[in-house]
């Protein structure tokens, strides 16, 4: 992708897409256990993806690359969406499990020292302003219960550190290859908790295959093809900040399409959230330092170049 594209139209097609993974996640879990509808999520888009890798001749990793990419997918995947689909089921709404993930920049803001990362005072102000506007949203939340609010934190758990993770360990692998085999890895583990549940009854075939269809091309693929390639070309904290915005977005479609209600403090937490986005996102005027990894990519220019479509990356600038 165009890094000009990338730039313009890559944080609100992010955003969008993340957001419309709640509502279809919804949807599915209504319509079967959990862990079918993430087997089969995974599954199906697992063969999808590795097609695709193939034909576009991506990178595969190896060797070591090749674990850590495999530990940062069951984290990003499995981790995440097992937590927060079993959270649905136990009936915690779309905007609650949103909110909660959108502490994910903050979370990235801690760790992002261990990357080479600097985060500067007005945007440390920006994540606090915007971890208060979710925790205002959460708290106006009726009913929830503990043990899906945990799932939730849970999932916020497999997201940040497998992003933190991935960001370490696997920085330059190629974006279609790294999607494929997160994505793969994870198929195994949620049929072997569907098997173990034993329970594969789809209530609502329907609305099972229309939240697959959507959930497989839309998240699981367009998504996580996004993210990694942003993973891969910028920093966590500048990917990090735009989950600020998804609980927001959510908390809109899941009122459109499937009539959440939407309350005042939820609006006002949800506004606090956005301005913390705003002021996280703003840059000061000197450089950070270009981290260890940009600068080895930049010394084997042949050897650190990204894979065929994809431009090199960049040196991290403030």
């Amino acid at each position: 992708m165009d890094n000009r594209l990338l730039d313009v139209a890559g944080p609100p097609a992010l955003i969008l897409m993340w957001s419309s993974a709640f509502i279809a996640g919804i949807i599915g879990v209504g319509a079967a256990p959990p862990m079918l509808v993430l087997f089969a999520r995974f599954g199906i888009a697992g063969l999808l993806l590795i097609a695709y890798a193939l034909l576009a001749r991506a990178l595969w990793p190896r060797g070591k690359v090749l674990a850590h990419t495999l530990v940062a997918g069951f984290l990003m995947q499995m981790v995440q969406f097992g937590a927060f689909y079993t959270a649905m089921h136990e009936h915690v709404t779309a905007a609650v499990i949103s909110l909660v993930q959108g502490l994910s920049p903050v979370v990235l803001a801690v760790f992002a020292g261990g990357l080479g990362e600097s985060v500067s005072l007005r945007q440390w102000l920006g994540f606090g302003v915007g971890g208060l506007g979710v925790g205002l949203a959460v708290v106006d939340q009726s009913s929830f219960s503990l043990s899906g609010l945990l799932l939730c934190g849970v999932g916020l758990f497999g997201l940040s550190f497998g992003t933190i993770y991935q960001k370490r360990f696997t920085p330059a692998i190629d974006p279609r290859a790294g999607t494929a085999l997160h994505v793969a890895v994870s198929a195994p583990f949620a049929g072997a908790i569907a098997l173990a549940g034993g329970d594969f009854h789809i209530a609502d075939p329907d609305r099972f295959a229309g939240s697959m269809v959507w959930m497989v091309l839309v998240n699981s693929m367009g998504a996580f093809l996004l993210l990694n390639t942003m993973l891969q070309r910028w920093d966590t904290t500048r990917v990090g900040r735009f989950f600020f915005a998804i609980p927001a977005v959510t908390a809109v479609m899941a009122w459109l399409i499937i009539g959440q209600p939407l309350r005042p403090l939820t609006i006002a937490g949800l506004g606090v959230g956005l301005v913390g986005m705003v002021l996280a996102s703003r840059r000061a005027a000197t450089a950070e330092p270009v981290t260890a990894a940009a600068q080895q990519l930049e010394a084997a220019p042949e050897r650190a170049a990204a894979p065929h479509g994809i431009a090199p990356r960049q040196p991290v600038r403030a």
